[in-house]
C-alpha cells in the first residue's frame, strides 16, 4: 500500500462501547476542521439502511474537505441482511468506493469461547465482508475493540485517570476494578467522579472508591442475587428497581452478567471442593466478595446458572437488536426466576 493511500472501508468490531467511541471520535477528528467535519459526517441506523441509500452517502464528495465519513451503526443486522439476499452489488460497490470516502461499519460483536477456542460469536452473519477486506486489504481493513479481561482492568483504569488529568494509587484501582469487573462504560463514570472529587491535585485512594462508586452498587447486585437464590419475587423486584434508579439499563447489564459469571465460576469451584480462599484466589475478588459467591452460588445448580447467563445474553441480544426493552425483559426473568 502506498504511504498516503487510506482505506476506504473499516469494518469497526468488538463490545468495548468506550473504546468504539473513541475510534469514530479519531476519524472525525482526522478530517480537519471541526465545523466542517460535522458537515462531512453522516451516521446511518444499520437497522432502517437500505443499498440504495448507502451507496448514496458512500460515493458523495466532501464538501470542502479530504474525505467524508460514513459511520453505519449497530451495523450486524443490515451486513447479515445483505449476505443473504445480494452480497454481489455491496461488494461492487466496495471496489467502487473513492480514497475521499471512509465508510464504517460498526458491529458488536464479542469473542466467545467454544472447544478450546476463542471465536468471535456472530462472525457467521458478516463473514462474507471480513473476506472481502482479507482479500482487498489496500482498500479495507478490520478494527478489533474488545473488553479488556478483569485482569487487566487495573492498568486500564490508571491509564484512563491519567487520560482524564487524574492519579489513581494502584490498590484503588484493584478495589475499582473489583467491583465492576471489565464494565470500560461505567469504569469511565466512575473514574471521572472520584477524580473530581480528590481536585486536581488530588490522587484517588481506596477509601475514595470506597465512599463513591460501586460499593453499594455491588451490593445491590448481591442483595438482588439474594433474593434471586431464595425465590423472593417482591424483594428480587424490589432490588431490581433500586439498581434501575442509579444505572440504565446497558450499565446494570454489564454488572448482572459478571456477576453471574463469577457465580458460574465459584459453582464450579465448590463442585470441585474447594473453598472460599480458592474463589478468592481464582477469580481474584476481594475477601468479602468471595465469601458472598460462596453462599450465593450454593442456592444454584450449575445447570440453572448456565440457563441464567444464557437467558441474560439473549436480553442483551435484544436490548442490542431493538428487540423487547431491557427493563421489561428482565423484568419478566425476574418473574420466572422466582416462581
Amino acid at each position: 500500500m502506498a504511504e498516503s493511500s487510506k482505506p476506504s472501508l473499516y469494518l469497526l468490531r468488538g463490545d468495548d462501547t468506550v473504546r468504539i467511541k473513541q475510534i469514530l471520535a479519531g476519524f472525525q477528528a482526522g478530517l480537519g476542521d471541526p465545523s466542517m467535519a460535522d458537515l462531512n459526517t453522516v451516521r446511518l441506523n444499520g437497522e432502517s439502511l437500505n443499498f440504495e441509500a448507502l451507496q448514496a452517502d458512500a460515493l458523495t464528495i466532501p464538501f470542502l474537505a479530504e474525505r467524508r465519513l460514513v459511520i453505519v451503526e449497530d451495523a450486524r443486522p443490515f451486513l447479515s441482511k445483505a449476505g443473504k439476499d445480494s452480497p454481489g452489488r455491496f461488494l461492487e460497490l466496495f471496489s467502487m468506493l473513492p480514497e475521499s470516502t471512509a465508510l464504517v461499519f460498526v458491529v458488536d460483536d464479542q469473542l466467545g469461547k467454544r472447544r478450546g477456542e476463542r471465536n468471535w460469536e456472530n462472525q457467521k452473519s458478516y463473514a462474507w465482508i471480513t473476506r472481502w477486506i482479507e482479500e482487498n486489504n489496500t482498500k479495507g481493513i478490520v478494527i478489533d475493540a474488545l473488553l479488556p479481561v478483569d485482569d487487566d482492568m487495573p492498568a486500564w483504569i490508571m491509564r484512563k485517570a491519567k487520560e482524564l488529568g487524574g492519579t489513581f494509587r494502584p490498590d484503588a484501582a484493584h478495589l475499582l476494578a473489583s467491583y465492576i469487573g471489565n464494565n470500560t462504560l461505567q469504569a469511565e463514570h466512575e473514574i471521572e467522579k472520584l477524580i473530581v472529587y480528590v481536585g486536581d491535585a488530588g490522587v484517588v485512594e481506596p477509601d475514595h472508591v470506597t465512599l463513591l462508586t460501586a460499593h453499594e452498587q455491588e451490593g445491590n447486585i448481591f442483595a438482588l442475587t439474594d433474593a434471586l437464590g431464595e425465590r423472593d419475587a417482591v424483594k428480587a423486584m424490589q432490588e431490581f428497581q433500586l439498581l434501575t434508579e442509579k444505572s440504565d439499563v446497558m450499565e446494570l447489564s454489564g454488572m448482572i452478567h459478571r456477576q453471574f459469571r463469577l457465580l458460574i465460576q465459584a459453582r464450579e469451584i465448590i463442585d470441585e471442593g474447594g473453598s472460599v480462599q480458592q474463589i478468592e484466589k481464582e477469580l481474584k475478588v476481594l475477601n468479602f466478595v468471595a465469601r458472598k459467591l460462596y453462599t450465593q452460588a450454593q442456592r444454584f445448580s450449575l445447570h440453572q446458572l448456565l440457563d441464567v447467563f444464557s437467558r441474560l445474553l439473549e436480553i442483551d441480544e435484544g436490548i442490542k437488536t431493538g428487540g423487547m426493552p431491557g427493563q421489561t425483559a428482565y423484568e419478566l426473568l425476574i418473574a420466572d426466576l422466582t416462581r
